[in-house]
């Protein structure tokens, strides 16, 4: 057991909930970086043990909580936030990040008594690609070096932006948390298109991935903003560009607002505990 008299080291990275999807993979992002020392991430689930990361047998598991807080004094909040309420965490010591969908900085702070507590919000699955945009808010209290550390942890998991409020935290977990959410459903919308004019369900499916594959390998390469491909698409005047103007002059973007809008109030439901 771990020496509670003892200090929590500041290179010691600890993940509560680390068998979990994010908990998981945002632990796995920091060993193939190389963004943890090694020996330096610690991990907490309630049965003591963590087969997500089987392939990391030397990682530290352990059920307790409060270990992990004695041991690390940098603490990754990756459980549901309905297990918010039972994370038997005191931590006066650490900076704690949470990925907690919902959960205030306040709450957070409260529940665990963290000297620091900035909020984020990742995808596992763009995380265990490298891929995942995960911005983070800064709370009251955190210091240039805490912020740092954020940008060394999540940006083990792709690419990562402080943001300004913790608003645009709960904006971000509805935007770019839920990979690939809102961009399946979109092309869940052109296989159905393709199907309903004869296209074989097999084929529908390989020219939605191909548009959304290419689409965003575009855009990434070029470095412009999305709009700037659409206004260049309208320019052009072609057959796309009418597609376009119906999209602009119809329901579209606000049926994505209203969706949008939908996952934040959930998320800060589900926050509320």
């Amino acid at each position: 057991p771990h020496d509670r008299t003892m200090t929590p080291s500041r290179e010691c990275i600890g993940i509560v909930g680390g068998n979990g999807a994010l908990g998981s993979a945002i632990a796995r992002a920091l060993r193939r970086s190389g963004a943890a020392a090694a020996g330096g991430v610690a991990v907490s689930c309630r049965s003591g043990a963590a087969p997500a990361l089987a392939d990391w047998p030397d990682i530290a598991v352990t059920p307790a909580n409060r270990d992990l807080a004695g041991r690390c004094g940098v603490l990754v909040l990756a459980v549901p936030p309905a297990a918010a309420g039972a994370l038997d965490l005191q931590a006066p010591d650490a900076l704690v990040i949470s990925v907690m969908a919902g959960v205030p900085a306040a709450r957070i702070a409260a529940l665990t008594g963290a000297r620091a507590v900035i909020r984020a919000m990742s995808s596992p699955p763009a995380a265990d690609l490298g891929r995942a945009f995960s911005p983070f808010w800064a709370g009251p209290g955190a210091t240039a070096a805490d912020r740092a550390v954020a940008h060394r942890v999540l940006g083990a998991c792709g690419e990562t932006a402080e943001v300004a409020t913790e608003d645009l935290i709960d904006r971000f977990t509805a935007l770019t948390g839920p990979v690939p959410g809102f961009l399946a459903a979109f092309a869940q919308a052109v296989q159905a298109y393709a199907e309903k004019h004869g296209a074989p369900p097999e084929i529908a499916v390989q020219a939605a991935l191909a548009l959304c594959r290419a689409g965003g390998e575009i855009m990434d390469a070029s470095g412009r903003a999305p709009a700037a491909h659409v206004d260049e698409m309208i320019a052009y005047a072609g057959t796309t560009a009418a597609g376009l103007r119906a999209l602009q002059d119809g329901p579209f973007g606000a049926a994505l607002e209203a969706g949008f809008d939908a996952a934040v109030r959930k998320a800060r439901d589900l926050g509320e505990g």
